[in-house]
């Protein structure tokens, strides 16, 4: 989810907001989350902060451009640990078509005139490794990153990969207000999607879902992290310990057992403390 602050933001914060009452009345209940995720000091706007959460780092990137102006050639970052140990993995994304690697901002527009498949919420593309040098052809891309329509087709079929990065578009993601309350948006796409997460055989079988914000609106946030699974602690958990998307990554990298630690991941806490059994 995008630019919303946990706490500390007044009527913007996420926590307690009467236009998030799926977030506060139905998911904090069963889920464990965090009150101090942080994003990492200083890093924004929102493509440092989807990167750090790939590679442990924004490779001193400060903008939100294209992968043509902020292309990566390092293959140390975690879909590509991921495949070199055998593990799948695939992105969803709201508003690309699926027939093209999705390298540009595309698709239908908000009311600002904004597309709405924002290539900067979206970081596998930035690696090279990954879109064959920034070729929109690139058969291996488009099979791995795919239309978020064909998750709920995954879901019922059991045939979503071991780590999947699902990113809603501009007015499902809480960034735009697209004619009405961002938050409320956001909170209404998350009601109409997250069942069929928590109903399907992946995650049932062990599996778990974080839902977390990319960036504070106010500092460095706290920004939203909750998570759910049939490991996690759940029942309204919470806890104080600082984390940041260091902790997320490094928590991704202990789960399919993928070394060494990228980069930050190295040196930030994980999210072990919100689990019942963790690896």
């Amino acid at each position: 989810m995008e630019n919303h602050n946990w706490t500390g933001a007044g009527s913007s914060s996420l926590k307690g907001n009467t236009g998030a009452p799926y977030i506060n009345y139905t998911l904090v209940p069963m889920a464990s989350h965090a009150e101090n995720y942080k994003n990492p000091p200083g890093n924004h706007p929102s493509l440092p902060n989807y990167l750090w959460l790939e590679a442990g780092t924004n490779f001193g990137i400060y903008n939100d451009g294209t992968p043509a102006q902020d292309h990566q050639a390092t293959h140390v970052h975690l879909v590509k640990l991921l495949e070199n140990a055998g593990i799948t993995w695939r992105a969803y994304d709201e508003d690309i078509s699926g027939t093209t690697c999705p390298l540009t901002n595309s698709g239908p527009v908000d009311s600002n005139g904004n597309a709405l498949y924002s290539v900067h919420h979206d970081p596998f593309v930035y690696f090279d490794d990954v879109t064959n040098n920034r070729s929109s052809s690139y058969a291996p891309c488009i099979q791995h990153i795919r239309p978020f329509t064909q998750l709920a087709k995954d879901l019922a079929a059991n045939t979503v990969a071991r780590y999947n990065f699902i990113t809603p578009n501009l007015c499902d993601d809480m960034h735009d207000t697209c004619g009405g309350n961002a938050i409320a948006h956001g909170d209404a796409w998350l009601k109409a999607n997250v069942p069929a997460i928590l109903n399907s055989t992946a995650y049932r079988s062990g599996g778990v879902l974080f839902i977390v914000g990319d960036e504070g609106a106010v500092g460095d946030g706290p920004v939203p992290m909750i998570v759910l699974s049939p490991y996690a602690k759940g029942n309204r958990y919470s806890n104080t310990v600082y984390y940041t998307h260091g902790s997320m990554l490094r928590t991704v990298q202990e789960i399919f057992g993928v070394y060494p630690l990228m980069r930050n991941a190295a040196s930030e806490t994980d999210l072990h403390d919100l689990f019942q059994v963790f690896p």
